[in-house]
């Protein structure tokens, strides 16, 4: 699987140390990595479909202050999608309204058929360019039948719902950003850590350091802004646990690539 890294900050933060640390991880994750340094208006997205640690442009980045308030990381172990660029993470796109959205996922949708349609109308192969185009067109159809763009509050409620529907037998480990606030959810124990420090929420599939990290709440869109929790969703039950079937399924689509 992949690993993602994310935080939320009232004040820039340099994280440095922190996409060393994760960055290193590479070696288990050899299939591409990405960074997305985001503000309000939009991102920056820098990624290549190649290990991390064998990048000359990723250490040259790295070889200089990485400051920001928003920032999403992500490091790519193929299992649906070939090893290309068009399939590296994070995945960006504007709502209807202009807002930007960026999203980076760990995980596997087995089965979730409102994601079909995306098949053709995606750039890349990945399951998770799917779920991102599928929660794009959910919040642009509620925002026309809206009439007028949806406040953070329908925003959220929207999002907790499919959540919540999609984690059901699909691990579904997300961050994903509009500029100001950061969406995190895990459906998978101990596969997601937080720490709060100087007014900063850090989220990392692994701890990146000796400090104060806790487990993400299970099953629970949360959303942070400006480091701070604002929103927990309703919760659910549906935990995925990967069974042997599953293993061997991904075996064999890995093997394909």
């Amino acid at each position: 699987m992949c690993e993602l890294f994310g935080f939320s900050a009232q004040n820039e933060l340099t994280a440095n140390d922190y996409l060393k640390a994760f960055f290193a991880h590479s070696n288990f994750h050899p299939h591409g990595w990405g960074l997305a340094c985001v503000s309000r208006g939009g991102a920056l997205i820098e990624k290549e479909s190649v290990k991390a640690s064998d990048s000359h442009y990723l250490r040259e980045r790295l070889s200089q202050p990485i400051s920001e308030k928003l920032l999403l990381a992500h490091i790519r172990f193929a299992t649906i999608g070939n090893v290309e660029y068009k399939n590296c993470h994070p995945f960006t796109g504007r709502d209807c309204t202009g807002r930007r959205w960026t999203l980076v996922h760990n995980g596997t949708i087995f089965d979730y058929p409102a994601l079909y349609p995306y098949l053709k109308a995606q750039r890349g192969d990945t399951d998770s360019e799917r779920v991102f185009l599928y929660l794009l067109d959910r919040l642009n159809e509620a925002t026309r039948q809206n009439g007028a763009g949806l406040p953070f509050e329908a925003r959220f409620r929207l999002f907790d719902e499919i959540i919540c529907d999609m984690a059901r037998g699909n691990k579904l480990n997300l961050l994903f950003t509009d500029g100001k606030y950061l969406y995190v959810h895990t459906n998978c124990r101990g596969t997601l850590h937080y720490l709060e420090k100087n007014n900063a929420a850090i989220v990392s599939t692994q701890p990146l350091s000796d400090e104060n990290w806790q487990p993400v709440p299970f099953g629970q869109l949360l959303a942070f802004s400006k480091g701070r929790q604002v929103k927990a969703g309703a919760g659910h039950h549906h935990e995925y646990i990967q069974s042997e079937k599953e293993w061997k399924l991904l075996y064999q689509i890995f093997a394909g690539l």
